[in-house]
Formats: C-alpha cells, sequence, structure tokens
C-alpha cells in the first residue's frame, strides 16, 4: 500500500491520480475529509480506503506491515496564519510522529518541506543540509517547516529513504479550493474572465519594477514526476529543493495566461496588502544541482507551456463558462 497524507488538497490528490496513471491504485488517503470544497479533488481515483487524519497515526501503527511508501503531503499551508501553536501541532509535531513511526517499521517517507524556509533568501537557495540551522524563515509556516527539517537532520534513527520536499511556487489542477492561497495563475485567469485584466502586487522594494518581483514557479505534473521518482529510484536522502531553477518574473505569468485565453495583456498594479508586506519575497529560485545528481533528467515545464496546458486543458473546462 501507498499512503498520501493531505490527499484531498492541492498536490495531493494530483500526486494520487499521477500513481493511478502509473497503475498504482492501492492508496490509502489521508485528510481530514471536511472541507467539501476539497472532496471534488478525489473523485474518480481508485483507491483502497480514506484514514481520517486524527486517526492515521494509530492506523499507522496497526497497519504498518502493508505500507510499502509513505507521501506526507499534508500540512496547514496558510502564509497568513499567525498562531504558531496551529504550525507546531500540524506541521511540526505530526510530521514528527509520522516520521518516527516511518523510521520504527522501515517505511520510505517523502514529506513536504518548503521554499518558505529560505525566508528572503539572504543564504541562497541551496539545499544544503550544513545551511538549514541558520535559515531565517519570514512566517510562522516557514519556521514550522524549517523546525521539522532541523529535527530531521539530527536522528539518529530515521527511515530507509527519505526526502524533504522544498516545494517552489506549485501551481496547477485541484487547487481551486484555496482561496487567497491558491497560485497567482488560478487568480489571474478568474480575474481575465470577469473584468478583462490582471491586478498584480505592486513592488514596494527599490531594486525590482512593479510585476519585476521574480518567483520559481512549477507545475504540479512535475512535482508529481519527482515525487515518482524518488519512490521508484531511492537516491541519496535529505533534503531537495523542487522548483524549476529558472525565476521568471509575475509579469511573464500574467502575459502567459492572457497567451493561454488569446486575450491582448491589460494589467493594473495594486498596494502588497499591509499583512503580507514585510514578509514579502521578491526573489526566489530552486538550485537544483542535488536533484540532478540524483539522477533526475527530465526536462521541467516552461512557465508559458504550463500555463497553457493549465488554463487550456483544466481551468477553461472548469470555469470557462463563468462570469
Amino acid at each position: 500500500m501507498v499512503i498520501i497524507t493531505g490527499a484531498a488538497g492541492f498536490i495531493g490528490s494530483f500526486f494520487a491520480s499521477y500513481l493511478n496513471q502509473k497503475g498504482i491504485k492501492n492508496l490509502i488517503l489521508v485528510d481530514d475529509f471536511s472541507r467539501e470544497d476539497k472532496l471534488p479533488n478525489l473523485e474518480g481515483i481508485a483507491h483502497l480506503g480514506w484514514v481520517h487524519r486524527d486517526a492515521f497515526i494509530s492506523w499507522l501503527s496497526s497497519n504498518h506491515e502493508q505500507v510499502t511508501a509513505l507521501f506526507h503531503i499534508g500540512a496547514r499551508t496558510d502564509t497568513t496564519e499567525f498562531d504558531t501553536a496551529i504550525f507546531d501541532r500540524l506541521n511540526l509535531h505530526y510530521t514528527q510522529k509520522v516520521w518516527n513511526l516511518c523510521a520504527e517499521y522501515q517505511i520510505p517517507l517523502v514529506y513536504a518541506s518548503s521554499a518558505a524556509t529560505y525566508g528572503l533568501g539572504e543564504l541562497g537557495y541551496e539545499d544544503r543540509h550544513d545551511m538549514v540551522e541558520d535559515l531565517q524563515p519570514l512566517n510562522a509556516y516557514g519556521r514550522s517547516k524549517n523546525d521539522f527539517d532541523k529535527w530531521a537532520l539530527k536522528q539518529e534513527k530515521s527511515p530507509p529513504h527519505w526526502y524533504g520536499l522544498k516545494f517552489f511556487n506549485v501551481y496547477g489542477p485541484n487547487e481551486y479550493h484555496k482561496g487567497r492561497m491558491a497560485s497567482v495563475i488560478f487568480h489571474a485567469f478568474r480575474q481575465i474572465q470577469q473584468t478583462d485584466k490582471v491586478k498584480l502586487f505592486r513592488s514596494h522594494h527599490p531594486d525590482f519594477e512593479n510585476g519585476k518581483q521574480l518567483r520559481d514557479f512549477v507545475y504540479v505534473k512535475d512535482v508529481s514526476k519527482v515525487m515518482y521518482f524518488l519512490m521508484q529510484q531511492t537516491p541519496e536522502s535529505g533534503l531537495y529543493n523542487l522548483g524549476t531553477g529558472q525565476a521568471r518574473t509575475f509579469l511573464d505569468l500574467a502575459k502567459s495566461t492572457f497567451a493561454a485565453l488569446n486575450k491582448t495583456p491589460h494589467i493594473e498594479f495594486i498596494d502588497t496588502p499591509i499583512d503580507i508586506r514585510d514578509k514579502y519575497q521578491y526573489f526566489t529560485q530552486a538550485e537544483m544541482n542535488k536533484l540532478k545528481q540524483a539522477g533526475y533528467t527530465e526536462a521541467f515545464y516552461s512557465l508559458e507551456k504550463g500555463v497553457k496546458d493549465y488554463v487550456q486543458s483544466y481551468l477553461l473546462l472548469n470555469f470557462g463558462g463563468e462570469k
């Protein structure tokens, strides 16, 4: 059996579908399943059963002998949430329990870390273990992810193969429930459908022009390919960046969305909300050498190709008629 936590969420549900396409259908899907707006993500996914998040630790203790791999993708991901206790409970302590059981029962583990661990990128974006202690995340979410990474690297007992994936800006199908935290591509598409224009955050940094803020946008299809590669090839355990290795501007993103809709770009700028302004990353770019050295050779979707596929193959089908 293969376990996916956060299975009703964005990356978890898409990865479950991807595994189905690879012929892997003996899935156990773990989530809290209480949000009805996330349940459409699970439609059509072949699986053996659902396990509620709160019952999962006990379930794993009783059923570990049948488990061949565990993908712990579930997490509290809201970067605007300030309650550190929530992140400690769901992102740190819960993941520690998952790790300990995987170590005890020798279950391979892939878990979701985050590029938010890098903060403003003062130390760069290399997935080196020797810099984890010095990273300064900008928010409670990033701190919780980095706290677990630090804890994991200190453990004497570990899963037989383990991978902490530092996801950069992931976009793609099944993020529709995420509201404010959905990708800018999703929001841009909805704005274009409703108003024929896109509003982007104005730059509040003297080194960046409006719309020239840079992020490493990675398509969820590539994320799924990498996770599958790790499960199949089991390279050296550790922390791995998961981006494209190529930063692109939000202007590029907006223009790509207009192009996918065959529309002329119309872009306006608004102030970045006060509650996130001092925690806003103006540049992220994954250093991807470690994954390449581990044997991953697949080319990543370009921003233009990924946005076109997302818009034309998914967003127009789901929201094309809405205004």
